[in-house]
C-alpha cells in the first residue's frame, strides 16, 4: 500500500498503515568507528560536488534570475566524526544582499520524508502538474515553471531528512542518533547552522516553513535556535500537529474506551466540511457552516461526551439529530457508534453508498475500495493519486535540469528505515512540542506564526491545530502574532491550485508583514 509521508504525515499515518513497498530503502551501512575513520565522507555512496546552475523564473510579470544548487551539507558529532549527509536544493536570487535577503528552509516531514512534496508542489520554481482531485494519470508527467513560487519575497532551501531523499547516515551514525523527536531537531539545528555559515546568511532574515509533521520539527527546532543565538523571523506551520495528546487515542485506540473524548470533538469540523464537499449536506457558505459545527463541537457535543454513560435519552437524541444534520451519516450509524466517529471510519462510511472511501490527507479525493464493507481505507486516496508524479518529475527534474546525479536512489519515503521513531520529547510521550513554540515566541518577542490549514484534511484536522494555538499561554499581544490562512484543499494545500494562489498572496503579505513591523 502507498503511504505518503507527508509528510506528511504525522506520526500516525504510519501506525496505522503500512509502509509502501518499493518507495523505501535502507540507509547505509553503519560501518565500525575504526573503519569510517579511514573513509572521508565524500567517498560514501552518493557522495558527489555540488550541481550549481542558473535559470530565470517569472513571477507577477517580473524576470528573477536565479541560482539553483544541489548538494550535500556533511553532519558531525562532538568529536567532529560525519554522521549524515543532508541534500538539499537551494534557490538564491542573483545580486541580492545577502544581508538583507530573506533566506525560508522548507522541509516535510513523516517522520520518514523527504521534501519532494513541497519542493515539486508548492513554492519552489517549479511546479509538477496534476489532476485536481483525481488520479494523475500516468506517465509521462509534466512540470513546469512555478508562476506561484515565493522566490520574489524569499530565498528558498528544501532540505530531505536523514535516511530520505538523497541524505544518508553515514560515518560513525547510526539510526538512533536520527530517528527520534529531539535528535531529528539537532540534525536539522546543526543543518542550517552549518548552512547559513557556508554561504554567509548569518544576518540574513531566516524562516522556518515546515508541513506535517514538519511543524512538530519547526516549533522545537525554532526554541532550539535560540538557544544556539539564531534569532527567527518567522515561522510558517502548514498543516500542523504540535501537541499529540489531543488525538493520541483516536488514532492509536480508536474506540478510546474509558474517556479520551477530545479527538471526536476536534475532527467533527473536518467531517463537516468533507460531508459539505460531497454534497452530504447543504450550506451556502463553508466557512459560515463551520462556525455552527465548531460551536457545537466545543459546547453541546462536549458536553455529551463528557457525561458518557450520565447522559439523558432526550439529550443523546438531539446530539445524534444535529450530528446527522452536520456529517451526512445516518442517524443510526451515529447512535450504534455511540456519538464517536472515528475519522477512519468516516472515510469508509461517508460515500458507502458508491463503494468508494475519501482520502485522508485530502479528502476531496476519492477512489473505489476492495472491501466495500470495511471499516478503514486500505490506502490513502490522496497519495494513490499524486504520489507517482512527484517522484518521477523530481527524478527527472534534479538530474537533467540541476545536473545532480548520484549513485544512489532518491528516496520519497523511507519509514523501512525510520521505525520505530522516538517520540519521547525532554523524555515525555505523547510529543508536545507546544511549550517550545511559546517559549521560542516570548524569548523572541518579534517572531511571528502563520498557520496554514486545509478544510478537508484528516491528517492534521484544523480545528485542532486553532485549539492547540489558542492554548499557549501567551500574552495577548504576543498572540496577535498567530496568523491563520484556511483553504478549500487537504492537507497538501498546494494540491488545490485556487488555494495554492490564495495561500500565495496571503505569505506574500505576510512575510511583507514580518520584514517591515
Amino acid at each position: 500500500m502507498k503511504v505518503i509521508a507527508y509528510l506528511f504525515f504525522i506520526v500516525f499515518i504510519f501506525l496505522v498503515a503500512p509502509a509502501r513497498p518499493g518507495v523505501a530503502g535502507e540507509t547505509d551501512p553503519s560501518p565500525s568507528p575504526a573503519a569510517s575513520a579511514k573513509a572521508a565522507p565524500e567517498h560514501a555512496p552518493g557522495a558527489i560536488p555540488d550541481a550549481v546552475t542558473h535559470h530565470t523564473l517569472v513571477v507577477d510579470g517580473k524576470t528573477l534570475a536565479y541560482t539553483a544548487r544541489a548538494g550535500t551539507i556533511v553532519l558531525r558529532n562532538d568529536k567532529g566524526q560525519p554522521t549524515c549527509r543532508m541534500f538539499y536544493t537551494a534557490y538564491t536570487l542573483d545580486g541580492a544582499d545577502p544581508n538583507t535577503r530573506p533566506v525560508t528552509f522548507f522541509y516535510n516531514g513523516g517522520p520518514g520524508s523527504s521534501t519532494i512534496w513541497l519542493r515539486m508542489g508548492s513554492f519552489g520554481p517549479v511546479r509538477v502538474v496534476t489532476s485536481d482531485a483525481q488520479v494523475t494519470p500516468p506517465a509521462p508527467y509534466r512540470y513546469e515553471d512555478n508562476s506561484f513560487s515565493l522566490l520574489d519575497a524569499t530565498d528558498e532551501v528544501f532540505v530531505d531528512a536523514p535516511a530520505t531523499g538523497f541524505s544518508r547516515i553515514i560515518g560513525v551514525g547510526t539510526p538512533k542518533d536520527f530517528f527520534g523527536v529531539d535528535q531529528d531537531v539537532a540534525a536539522f539545528g546543526q543543518f542550517i547552522q552549518s548552512y547559513i555559515t557556508n554561504f554567509n546568511r548569518w544576518n540574513s532574515p531566516k524562516f522556518l516553513f515546515g508541513e506535517s509533521y514538519g511543524t512538530t520539527r519547526s516549533a522545537a527546532l525554532a526554541s532550539y535556535l535560540e538557544d544556539k543565538g539564531i534569532d527567527l523571523n518567522g515561522v510558517v506551520l502548514l498543516s500542523t500537529i504540535l501537541n499529540f495528546n489531543l488525538d493520541w487515542e483516536i488514532n492509536f485506540d480508536p474506540v478510546s474506551i474509558g474517556g479520551g473524548d477530545w479527538g471526536y470533538v476536534l475532527y467533527l469540523p473536518t467531517e463537516a466540511a468533507v460531508a459539505w464537499y460531497h454534497h452530504k449536506v447543504s450550506a451556502s457558505s463553508l466557512p459560515a457552516f463551520l462556525h455552527q459545527v465548531e460551536d457545537f463541537a466545543m459546547g453541546e457535543y462536549l458536553d455529551a461526551l463528557a457525561k458518557g454513560a450520565q447522559l439523558g435519552a432526550a439529550e443523546r437524541a438531539d446530539v445524534v439529530r444535529k450530528l446527522h444534520e452536520y456529517t451526512g451519516l445516518s442517524e443510526r450509524y451515529i447512535s450504534d457508534s455511540n456519538l464517536r466517529i472515528p475519522y477512519l471510519r468516516f472515510e469508509t462510511e461517508l460515500l458507502r453508498g458508491s463503494g468508494q472511501i475519501v482520502g485522508r490527507l485530502d479528502a476531496r479525493f476519492a477512489t473505489y475500495s476492495l472491501d466495500i464493507v470495511g471499516n478503514e481505507p486500505e490506502w490513502d486516496p490522496a497519495d494513490v493519486a499524486t504520489s507517482g508524479a512527484f517522484t518521477a518529475t523530481f527524478n527527472q527534474y534534479v538530474r537533467q535540469d540541476l545536473h545532480y546525479e548520484p549513485d544512489i536512489p532518491y528516496l520519497p519515503v523511507n519509514y523501512h528505515a525510520t521505525r520505530p521513531w522516538d517520540f519521547k520529547h525532554n523524555g515525555i510521550e505523547p510529543t508536545n512540542v507546544a511549550p517550545d513554540l511559546a517559549t521560542a515566541m516570548t524569548e523572541n518577542p518579534h517572531l511571528r506564526v502563520f498557520s496554514a490549514n486545509g478544510y478537508f484534511d484528516f491528517a492534521t484536522p484544523y480545528f485542532a491545530t486553532v485549539y492547540t494555538l489558542n492554548h499557549l499561554n501567551l500574552s495577548s499581544a504576543l498572540q496577535k502574532h498567530i496568523t491563520y490562512g484556511f483553504y478549500q484543499s487537504g492537507h497538501m494545500v498546494y494540491l488545490h491550485t485556487p488555494a495554492l494562489a490564495e495561500f500565495r498572496r496571503d505569505l506574500e503579505a505576510w512575510y511583507a508583514s514580518v520584514l517591515h513591523h
